[in-house]
């Protein structure tokens, strides 16, 4: 959940959120004028973080002139990493990465502890994913950034419907993000009022393979969550799959049918990864 830096009470109210990963923000949720303010508090309150989300800041672009100002005032002990905002390309990581490398030998913090986020907003962006994905051990997962990508495509203003015209991104992201084994979070659903619209798009989100999804109000943190929790049918399904597999291995068969489906070893082990979710 994206939560701006410079209002106290909303990182105090995130900090004790069901979200589980918060993105206190210096970037566009925090005016020009704001930012030195937003720096201070972020600090503050990564100084003072005991449980609860992990705590990811999201920083100003390589582009712009406050990265480096930044990252000398959150990279601290409480925080967990950033959310580089803006990624292209692969030296955006790598310049960033050696100036966090920098700050933690300087401050006496474990090297490399602090993780990326690279946030992919961009038709570039988006065509260097996996290079992206792969370009530091420090990245932890790529964000889709939908609308400075829409802007960049010169889309309007309005999502239509299910919004058809980022498929094909979302899709890059979550290839990429799966292909260098990190998390892929799906952008923000921008209209607060419409509920089965959130619906529709979170469920598109799971459908096309998101690991998870942003928000930028609680509101809705419970929906998210709810959608990209194993369902009751999906556990069941998952059960009888285990089930009927261990029984064909007794048989020694590598295969088994399941209320008319044939089911082998991949599709176990996709049952299998829900049980552990559901089951620990």
């Amino acid at each position: 959940m994206f939560v701006p830096g410079n209002r106290d009470r909303f990182i105090q109210k995130a900090n004790n959120s069901a979200a589980d990963g918060i993105l206190l923000d210096i970037e566009d949720g925090v005016l020009p004028n704001e930012k030195a303010a937003a720096r201070r508090m972020i600090a503050g309150s990564l100084a003072d973080a005991k449980g609860g989300p992990r705590r990811y800041v999201r920083v100003n672009a390589l582009t712009t002139p406050w990265l480096k100002q930044d990252l000398e005032a959150v990279v601290v002990a409480g925080l967990e990493g950033i959310c580089l905002t803006k990624v292209v390309k692969p030296s955006d990581v790598h310049e960033t990465s050696s100036w966090i490398e920098a700050l933690e030998k300087e401050r006496g913090l474990e090297p490399g502890r602090i993780r990326i986020l690279a946030a992919v907003e961009s038709a570039r962006g988006i065509m260097n994913a996996v290079s992206i994905a792969d370009s530091s051990p420090r990245i932890v997962g790529l964000m889709f950034g939908a609308e400075d990508y829409a802007l960049d495509l010169g889309l309007g203003a309005r999502r239509e419907k299910e919004a058809a015209e980022l498929l094909f991104a979302r899709s890059q992201i979550v290839n990429a993000a799966a292909a260098a084994n990190v998390l892929s979070i799906d952008g923000v659903f921008p209209n607060l009022n419409d509920e089965s619209g959130l619906e529709a798009d979170v469920r598109q989100a799971r459908r096309l393979g998101f690991t998870s999804k942003s928000t930028f109000n609680p509101r809705q943190i419970d929906v998210i969550n709810q959608i990209f929790s194993p369902q009751a049918d999906e556990i069941e399904y998952a059960r009888k799959i285990a089930a009927g597999f261990r029984e064909a291995e007794l048989r020694g068969d590598a295969s088994v049918a399941i209320g008319g489906q044939l089911v082998d070893k991949p599709i176990l082990l996709r049952a299998l990864r829900i049980l552990e979710i559901v089951d620990g």
